[in-house]
Formats: structure tokens, sequence, C-alpha cells
């Protein structure tokens, strides 16, 4: 579920890394390449996110003496259990005695107010010379 450009919510592809971000973003949370510049005094500060969840830890497989797979999947879900998304976004091969550090993370990033757009006055044309000459009153009866 995508919301519509400009809107809160709205996500685009990083064209570094492909992942789906933000809209507002400014740096890909993924791969931290920048997004978007800006130019001069009009720059918009960089909202910080602010810290909502993490978690770290290690995969190591029971039996120590074989090799295993392990695949890590992200759901995320509303409060009424209604899943938004289920993503797998990593895949691997543990070898025997090999362990592997897992950090997850949610940031909330508050939105930024959109500006009120104001829509220009319609400008006030200056009016127009006739293009021929008025014509002359008729004359009054007397």
């Amino acid at each position: 579920m995508s919301a519509r450009p400009g809107s809160l919510g709205a996500t685009r592809v990083c064209p570094h890394c492909k992942a789906t971000v933000l809209q507002s973003a400014s740096v890909c949370p993924g791969c931290q390449h920048h997004l978007r510049f800006n130019a001069g005094n009009a720059a918009e500060p960089q909202s910080r996110g602010i810290p909502a969840m993490r978690i770290e830890g290690s995969i190591a497989h029971a039996n120590r003496a074989e090799a295993c797979e392990y695949c890590v999947v992200i759901s995320v879900s509303n409060e009424r259990g209604e899943r938004i998304t289920r993503q797998v976004v990593g895949v691997g091969a543990l070898q025997p005695g090999e362990r592997h550090h897992v950090s997850f993370s949610v940031e909330v990033i508050p939105a930024a107010r959109p500006v009120p757009v104001v829509p220009p006055k319609p400008a006030v044309a200056p009016p127009r010379a006739p293009l021929y000459p008025p014509k002359p009153a008729p004359p009054k009866p007397k």
C-alpha cells in the first residue's frame, strides 16, 4: 500500500539501492546515500528520526555440528492485527560454530507540516483601448 505522491507516507524508490523509502527522506535509511540536496539558505532542516524500538541479538544453530540456513522476515500490522506488509529482508547460511548478529530498529520521523499553498490572486488586466474610434452620439431631437 502506497500513499499518493505528496501525502503523508508517500514512497519512492532509492536510485542507489532500489529500496522503497519515504518520499520525504533526504537520505536513504538503507544505503545512506543522499536522495535530495538542498541548496542555499532555503535548505530544509534535516529531520531526525526518534528511536522507537531497537532489538539486537545473535543467531546460531543449536546443533553446532551441521550447517543451516536462515531467513529474516519482518511483518508490520496495525492495531487491529491487519497485516500492512511482510518482507523477507535477508537470507543466508550458518556454518557449524558460526554466529551472525542481527540488529532491527524502527525510527519515527515527525511529518513536516505542509506549507499551505495560497493561490495567486488573478491579475486584473488594464482596460484595453478600443480597436475603433467611438461612434458619435446621435443628435438630440429638438
